[in-house]
């Protein structure tokens, strides 16, 4: 079956995940910069790294989505399984938000962010699968350090969390960052499908 579907079920799903996050914010009881630092200013940092982790799925997903000509029943269920844990990130989210990052919150953030890493990578194998090993994504992804390297941060930051939570909060803002340098390989292999499909 064709992907236009799942990307546009997901798409959608993702715009939600969005809306529901900023709809959780709490401006300040008082128009003070007092007040916005003691009420309101935890949830806006924890809503703009939980808003940048969705748009780098939001991106990836895409692009995946654009090597991919087809999809089975176990592809579908694997995209809802990484929609299913992106969903709950409104939920740890504002409990961090609302605890000004409290240690259980923090983890629960932190595996959330594993679950979801792992559902993708999931969904990205499954797709290789499919298509085989000489499909476009399979050549886009490569070694997918950065898939590989991402677990491995958010378990560290679930970690130092136990510790101290702005250590784990600190290992996943850096996880962050890392997906938001660009990795050019699937735009340009996504750019040669587009010329390839105008000619």
């Amino acid at each position: 079956m064709r992907t236009g579907r799942l990307e546009a079920f997901s798409d959608g799903v993702l715009a939600i995940i969005i809306t529901i996050m900023v709809l959780e914010l709490h401006p300040p009881a008082e128009p003070t910069w007092h007040a916005f630092a003691d009420d309101t200013l935890s949830e806006v940092a924890i809503y703009l790294l939980s808003f940048v982790y969705v748009g780098i799925y939001w991106n990836n997903h895409h692009h995946m989505i654009q090597l991919t000509d087809r999809v089975s029943g176990g592809v579908l269920w694997a995209n809802l399984h990484l929609l299913f844990w992106l969903s709950l990130l409104p939920f740890t989210t504002k409990w961090m938000g609302q605890t000004d990052f409290a240690e259980v919150p923090v983890v629960f953030y932190g595996l959330n962010l594993l679950a979801a890493a792992l559902a993708y990578y999931l969904l990205q194998e499954l797709i290789i699968r499919l298509e085989g090993p000489e499909s476009a994504l399979r050549k886009a992804v490569g070694t997918d350090a950065k898939g590989k390297l991402s677990p491995l941060i958010y378990l560290v930051g679930i970690a130092g969390a136990l510790v101290a939570p702005w250590t784990g909060m600190a290992m996943f803002a850096f996880a962050a960052l890392i997906w938001l340098v660009p990795d050019r390989r699937i735009e340009q292999f996504t750019a040669q499908i587009d010329e390839r499909d105008r000619s």
